[in-house]
């Protein structure tokens, strides 16, 4: 094998790489060519003046359009992350339980809310809280939007909760069963614990997704960001630049969001890894003290 090949793949000759440049080279241009060609139809709509994003340097509208709107979206999501991941845990661990019943209506569960539209979801649980009188009218909203978002996301952490514990060693269990852990106890204090901080990755993307579907709360006259965004649009008519803020705001929120969770990560990762630094050396003082 020459220095320049590969384990995975025989490296390209000369025509290859002269071909591989041409195809780079004619794909830049045509993104350049798409992106001159959208900027001209911008500029000629009028969508790139400096009139257009001047409403913004004011407080009236960030006051009375975008930070109700931002509100909204942190409300919602916060109520439908807390509420999503208690639900998702009960219906992870309820699927793992070797109680028959308990399993197979978790499992119905799971699977029936995986199955239907969030947005489904949403107006059935607007209308059916606005029948019953459950909520004061003015969180019906509210209160479909979570509904929504809690029974969908609760679902699919569920799966991540089940995936999790399967992903961890058979030791694990079999170690807390000769320890005399019965199945609960060993879930809670052995199981769980672990698979926590391997599907943390995960729950975060599942999390972000939440935080974005809030804007399906439109449909139901919910008011969140992407909701007054339109307003805005359609009240100055600059909707290139208010769609532009308002992706901005949700980019931060969710970069916030995982760098929160990331920062979690590292705090378990680091807590579990002086656990077992802890374990791995017998207490001082001992007979026969040593590193293991």
């Amino acid at each position: 094998m020459t220095p320049a090949a590969t384990v995975l793949y025989d490296a390209p000759g000369p025509r290859a790489r002269a071909r591989h440049h041409a195809l780079t080279v004619i794909a830049l241009l045509a993104a350049a060519l798409l992106i001159w060609v959208l900027y001209a139809r911008l500029a000629a709509k009028g969508q790139l003046t400096a009139e257009k994003w001047t409403p913004f340097l004011t407080a009236d509208l960030w006051r009375t359009y975008v930070l109700p709107g931002v509100a909204g979206t942190l409300t919602a999501a916060a109520w439908s992350i807390g509420l999503a991941l208690i639900l998702g845990v009960g219906l992870g661990v309820g699927r793992l339980s070797h109680i028959g019943p308990v399993h197979w209506t978790c499992a119905v569960l799971v699977e029936f809310f995986r199955a239907i539209p969030v947005l489904i979801m949403m107006i059935f649980a607007f209308f059916v809280y606005g029948a019953l009188g459950l909520f004061p009218p003015q969180q019906l909203a509210l209160a479909g939007v979570v509904t929504g978002l809690t029974l969908y996301n609760g679902a699919v952490i569920a799966e991540i909760v089940r995936a999790g514990v399967f992903g961890l060693p058979g030791g694990q269990s079999e170690a807390a069963a000769a320890l005399g852990l019965g199945w609960g106890t060993s879930m809670r204090l052995v199981l769980l614990p672990q698979a926590v901080t391997a599907m943390l990755p995960v729950l975060v993307s599942q999390l972000v997704v939440v935080l974005k579907d809030t804007a399906i709360g439109y449909q139901i006259t919910y008011v969140e960001m992407v909701r007054q965004g339109t307003v805005v649009g359609s009240q100055y008519r600059n909707y290139l630049p208010a769609l532009l803020v308002i992706a901005a705001l949700m980019i931060a929120g969710n970069l916030v969001l995982s760098a929160a969770a990331t920062g979690l990560e590292r705090r378990l990762r680091r807590a579990r890894h002086r656990a077992l630094e802890a374990a791995a050396i017998e207490p001082e003082g001992t007979p026969g003290a040593r590193v293991r």
